[in-house]
Order: C-alpha cells, then structure tokens, then sequence
C-alpha cells in the first residue's frame, strides 16, 4: 500500500482541462492533493492514508470521467503494469470486448482498451514477468484474429511539428481562401467543420460529463453563435486560427520541454561492457551493478562506479558546473554523465541504471513541477473562477445591451468576443513553463533545484543561515597553537602523542587536525560521544578529549589558565593539563559571496557553528556576518533555525546536506552544497549544488529572480491583453479576429518569454 502515486499523462492538449483535472481529483474521496504538471504531462496523487490498489484504480477512472480522452500509465517501472500499442481492430465494440475478457482474466487488477488512442493497458495483482502478460494478450489475439499489438511508444517521440493538426490546417486555409476567392459561402462551412470538428465534439462529450467552462464548450458556442448570425467568414476564420494557435502551442510547449531537459545532457543510452575478453555495446539499462564497463576518451561515463584500471582526467560540467577537469585514479568514484577526457577507464559499477547520479538528476528536473510555486497556485486558482466569470459578463452584456438597444445581433456578436477571449491558457502554459525552465537552467549549471515553490521563495529571499565548518569555511583545520599547564608532570611533546594517538580513532574534521604529530601509542576503549570529544585509554592514562560539554559529562574540572579559546580540551586521568586551539580559515569565495548577497538584497547574514564562540566569531567579523551562533549541537542548530525562521519568512539555510540534515529541513529553503553527488545529499535538501564552488549560491539566486522577473511579466502581459481585448470587445473596437489573438497569440509570445530562461548565464 502506498501514499503517493504517479502516472504519466497523455491525450491532454488543454492547460485549463489539466487545471480542471487537477481540480477534481482533489475532491476526490481520500485525496489529500493532487498536482497535474501540463509541461511534463505527470500526474502526482497523494492520498491521507496508505491505500490498497482498489484505492488507486478509483483514482484513474475518477481522472477518466474528468478527462474521458486522457491515458493513464504509472511512472513507478514494476513489473505489474504493461501498456502495448495496437492496430487490427476497426470496431469501438471489439475493443470493449478485448477489454472484458482481460479485465476477468486470473491475476489481472485491471484492464482498459483505449480504442482511440489504440492501447493497452494491463495491470496485474502482483509482479508479474513477461510471459504472464505476453499469454494475456495471446487470449486477446484468439478473440481478435486481426489484432496486432507492439511495444507501446510515446507520442511525443516524434517531431512536436507533426501533428495531425497541420493537415487539417492545410485542408482548412484551402476552402478558407476558395470561398473568398469563388466567394462561395458555404465553402466557409467547408473550413469551419475541417477546423473544429473536434472541438465540438469535445465540447459536446464534456457536455453531457458535466462540464461546462472549458475552452472547447467557449469555442464551440462563440463560432456558432457568429454562424446563427450570419458571420460565417469570421466563425470560419476564429475556428481556423485557433487550430493554427493550438498547433504552435503544442509544438512550442513540446520543444521547450525537450530544450530544458536537452540542456542537461546527462543521460548515457549505450555502455561498453567487459565480457571475458570482448567488449561489446550493450543498452545502459542492462548494465547489472558488479559489471565491469569500459569507457574511451571522449566519452561520457553511462554509470556510476569505482575505476579497477586506467588513469585520466574528466570533466564533470554537466553534473557540477566545475570547469576544471578533475583528475581519476584506481579506486576512486566516478559519477554517470562525466566526460572521460584523456584516458581508457575500466569502470566497476556500483549502481543499476535507474539508480545512477545522472538519472536521478534527471527525475529530479523532470518531477520537480509537482512542487508548485505560489504564484502557479494562484494562477490555477485565478483560472477557475476567471472563465466563469467572463462567461456571465458575456451573457449580461449581450441581454443588456440587446434589451436597451434593441440591436440583439449587435450586442450578442460582442458577447461571442467575450468568450472566445474567457480561455486562460497563456497564464496556465506560460507561468510553469518559466519556472520549469528556471530549474533547467539551474541544473544545467550542477544546482538542482526541487520545485518551482523554492525558486519563488529565493527571489524573495530575507535572511541566509550558514553552518561554518566545510561552508564558509575549507573545513580543514590545523592546530594553531597550544596552551600546557605550567606544572604538569608531562611536557608538550608526550601531551601531544598521547592526544594525536587517540584522535586517530576518531573521523571527524577535527580530529584531523593532528594528523601531523606523531602518535606513538594505542588507543583502547575508545568512546566517541557526538558533539562533545573522545574518550579512551591510551598509554595507561584515561584521556578525555573535546569541549566543556565533555568535561562537564566527565566531572572534569576545566584550568581557566589554559582554557581561553580552546577548541579542543585535553584531561589525563581527570585532569585539564592542555587546551589546543585549531584553525580553519574561511574560504576564498567566501567573502566575495557574503557581499554579493547584500547587493542583491538579503537584508540579515547569520552563521551558525560546533565550534566554540571565539573561533566562530573570528570567522564572522572577518567575513562581516550580522549575527553569530556557536558551540551548539546538532539539535540546537536547528532550534536556532527555527528560531530564526519566524522572524525572517524567506529564510535559506545552507549546509553540508549530511551533518545538516535536522536544519536543512527546518528552513523554508535548505542548500546543500559540496556534497558531491551523494544520494543523502541529493536527497536532503530542497536545492543541491554538487560542487564546492560558494559562488553559485549567488548564481542560484539570479536564476530565481530572472525566472520570478519573467513570470511576473507573462501574467501582466496576459491579464492585460485580454483586459483590453475585452474593454474593445464590450465597445465593439474588436472583432473575432482580435479576440482570438489575444488568447491563442498571446499564449505563444508567453511561452516563448518564459523559454528567455534557458539564454541565462549566470556569472559566477
């Protein structure tokens, strides 16, 4: 049983009936949201509860009656669902047959023939491999002799300007211009039914499913009506524009998809896999982990895995936006989409296909329109209630106006130029599609970003929370000096053996810093106790190493002569005889950054930090940070977090994306930077930046204020278009022609404003 589901989407070619779609399953019973993502045709359903597939399977068929076109097929790659194409069956009746038969079938959790987009989609109780479905569809045949079924294909794999449509305008521009030119009316009739024939009948089917403001019933009544009244010429020529606007949508919605997932680069389709003594070229899916691959120079990596043989350099723009080539060696990670530069590598891999870095990325981007921005959500609210509303404006205008001046013909022509402006299509295609784009441009950069709500919170941005060690800071420290108690029975060097000894036993940044003296000894019953220090025995003597939180848990009483700016506090046999004070400077790009953000309006610079307050507080005058939060424990990061948060809404909190992890999720925004590309990073955080570069923070928040720019101009575009086309229309100053232009033109020049995104180069 699951919360959350998702389906690809297909035969929806309407933003508002996507709008609609998500609308009515979110009353749905059991539904606790839903979000329809138009520009990558997934739809995400999340129920209040865990739900059995009887649960799901009502889901899909409440989205049928909404959509009766729409085709359902679920995002998750088990093995109990399987959609085929067929051909074969010239009868609406053969279809439910096949689906009868199947629908009853042992094992099968459901069945449904879509007869006009010809599919067939099978889902089985359990997991099921391919001879369960391939004996399936044996019965089918056995029933259909003529039914021949293959691998289902995706429409959109073809050209997005080979459309059906385009024929149809053809046909329809031909009788179009012969009745002009033959001035023969009904070949007018001829151009009408060519171009809208399936807007009526679309109109008509929503009809009787109890929908009645969509575009199609708004088209429908304002070209016939203008037909009632004797305007053929223009019925014609608004049913004929609107195809050819409905053409250049698809195909621009189409290709700005595959321009923003293009600009990624990421995915490898082939690999060369190491069979004995043979190479051969196999499809990356098939790719088991443990395999050995080969990669050339010149090649990208396909998978995720550690180098058994070869050296080179490689280039791993495409994942993190460095620049610099980083150079490879035996034994270490490689990540999938980096490019091999100089050398042959031999590649263990380390995870499946669908597992790997670049994949991930790409899920990433492509589902990352599920996380709605409030503007979208306020668009999709706007839509619903705008059409209605311009539909009452238009039947009052023409009974009004038809009543006080008796010109019914007149005022109801306005009327009709009422609806045809009521779609709001260029607002539902234009503002997602900006910030989709925006998450593109980021990604192409090595910064994904998890939502469109994220980018709209860092154009807004207040306040910025940093953690200090491995952030601001290299997180490389060494010791800067040490502080020995005068009247110790052990002199320096034997102190510093016996802590460098035990520091060894321990992983953490800062038991790194003595790395460089000499630890002579073993360390035995070794304790480490998180956010504190170490304990252990080495030498003979019980040692207690770390901060005044250790030593107050210990009941060790800390020597206020050598205690001043200690970082690191050294007992022995419960006695303060050293204090170690470690260094770690902040990072080049650091302060560059912090100056950056002020200039682009962050208003309040805040770090927080582990390590004690006068190294935490060096760090911060010299960077120039506003406020400073020290020697605080995971837990208390994120109280401080929280803290924060309520004075400054639009609050960011950029850490590890690992040690972070309770303040990330505190934070309107958590950042997790130079994680690498870490499954724990990628997944930590609401915006991941997989290099160690500080300077795309402030790249990140120019790609957040550029797309916010662009949607704020798409919505005032819109709304004031069809404001005027509107005002126009009620004083007669806009015919039909005007109209349509203000919705299906304007819904271009939207589209193509928010692909402006994708020319950003944000300098770093």
């Amino acid at each position: 049983m699951t919360k959350t589901r998702s389906w690809s989407v297909e035969n929806l070619d309407c933003a508002s009936c996507a709008n609609e779609l998500e609308h009515a399953l979110s009353r749905h019973a059991g539904v606790a949201s839903a979000t329809m993502n138009y520009l990558g045709k997934t739809l995400t359903v999340e129920s209040a509860n865990a739900e059995a597939e009887a649960f799901w399977l009502g889901v899909e068929a409440a989205a049928r009656r909404a959509e009766p076109t729409i085709m359902l097929t679920t995002k998750e790659q088990d093995k109990s669902e399987r959609t085929y194409s067929f051909s074969g069956l010239d009868c609406p009746s053969c279809a439910l047959e096949i689906e009868t038969l199947l629908s009853k079938s042992a094992d099968v959790a459901s069945a449904h023939v879509n007869y006009g987009a010809k599919t067939i989609r099978i889902r089985s109780v359990e997991a099921q491999g391919d001879e369960f479905f391939d004996r399936l569809i044996e019965q089918a045949q056995a029933v259909e002799p003529t039914l021949r079924v293959s691998a289902y294909a995706k429409a959109d794999t073809r050209s997005p300007f080979l459309q059906v449509r385009l024929v149809r305008i053809v046909a329809a521009l031909l009788f179009f211009a012969s009745a002009f030119f033959f001035d023969q009316p009904l070949l007018f009739i001829a151009s009408y039914v060519i171009a809208g024939y399936d807007v009526i009948y679309k109109a008509l089917r929503n009809l009787f499913g109890g929908k009645l403001f969509d575009e199609y019933f708004l088209m429908s009544v304002a070209t016939l009506g203008a037909l009632l009244i004797g305007e053929r010429s223009e019925a014609s020529a608004v049913m004929l524009f609107y195809l050819i606007g409905e053409y250049f949508q698809e195909s621009a919605v189409i290709q700005s998809r595959r321009s923003v997932l293009a600009a990624l680069a990421l995915k490898v389709d082939e690999a060369r896999l190491i069979d004995g003594e043979t190479t051969r070229l196999v499809q990356s899916e098939q790719v088991a982990p443990g395999s050995v691959i080969r990669v050339l120079a010149g090649e990208k990596i396909p998978l995720d895995g550690i180098i058994v043989r070869g050296v080179s350099e490689l280039d791993m723009k495409s994942l993190t936006g460095e620049s610099l080539p980083q150079y490879k060696g035996p034994n270490d990670e490689v990540f999938s989409s980096s490019l091999n530069l100089s050398g042959t590598l031999d590649i263990r891999t380390t995870k499946a296909f669908e597992d790997s870095t670049a994949t991930k990325i790409l899920h990433l981007v492509e589902e990352s329109t599920a996380k709605k921005a409030q503007s979208e959500r306020f668009i999709t609210t706007f839509a619903r209630y705008y059409t209605p509303v311009v539909v009452a404006m238009a039947l009052t205008l023409a009974l009004v106006g038809g009543l006080v001046t008796g010109l019914w013909q007149t005022w109801v022509y306005r009327a009709l130029v009422f609806l045809v402006v009521s779609c709001p299509c260029a607002l539902v295609i234009s503002v997602p599609l900006s910030y989709f784009a925006g998450i593109g441009v980021s990604a192409r950069g090595g910064i994904i970003v998890k939502g469109g709500n994220y980018l709209e919170t860092l154009r807004r941005l207040d306040a910025v929370v940093f953690d200090k060690t491995g952030t601001l800071t290299s997180g490389s420290f060494s010791i800067g000096s040490s502080l020995i108690d005068d009247t110790s029975a052990y002199d320096e060097a034997y102190l510093s053996a016996l802590i460098a000894s035990l520091e060894r036993m321990s992983t953490h940044p800062l038991a790194k810093a003595f790395a460089t003296l000499q630890a002579p000894y073993h360390a035995s019953d070794v304790t480490e106790i998180a956010g504190k220090g170490l304990v252990g025995t080495v030498d003979g003597h019980r040692l207690a190493a770390g901060n005044a939180a250790l030593f107050a848990q210990e009941e060790i009483e800390i020597s206020d002569r050598i205690a001043l700016g200690a970082t690191i506090m050294l007992a022995v046999d419960k006695v303060h005889l050293a204090s170690f004070i470690l260094v770690d400077e902040p990072r080049p790009q650091a302060k560059a950054l912090i100056d950056t953000l002020r200039a682009q309006g962050t208003s309040h610079l805040v770090m927080i930090s582990g390590d004690s307050e006068e190294n935490a507080t060096a760090v911060a005058t010299q960077l120039g940070l506003d406020e400073v939060h020290a020697a605080l424990l995971p837990h208390q990061k994120q109280e401080e977090v929280l803290r924060l948060a309520t004075q400054w809404p639009n609050l960011a909190f950029i850490g590890d994306g690992i040690n972070d992890a309770p303040s990330l999720a505190a934070s309107k925004v958590g950042i997790s930077l130079g994680s690498g590309a870490s499954d724990l990073a990628i997944e930590s955080a609401d915006v991941v930046i997989l290099s160690e570069d500080l300077s795309q923070v402030s790249a990140l928040i120019s790609i957040a204020r550029k797309t916010g720019q662009i949607v704020r101009q798409n919505i005032a575009l819109a709304l004031s278009v069809k404001a005027f086309a509107l005002l126009f229309g009620a004083l007669g100053l806009a015919s039909m022609w005007i109209a349509v232009i203000a919705d299906t033109g304007v819904t271009i020049l939207a589209v193509l404003n928010a692909l402006r995104v994708l020319l950003m180069r944000p300098s770093r």
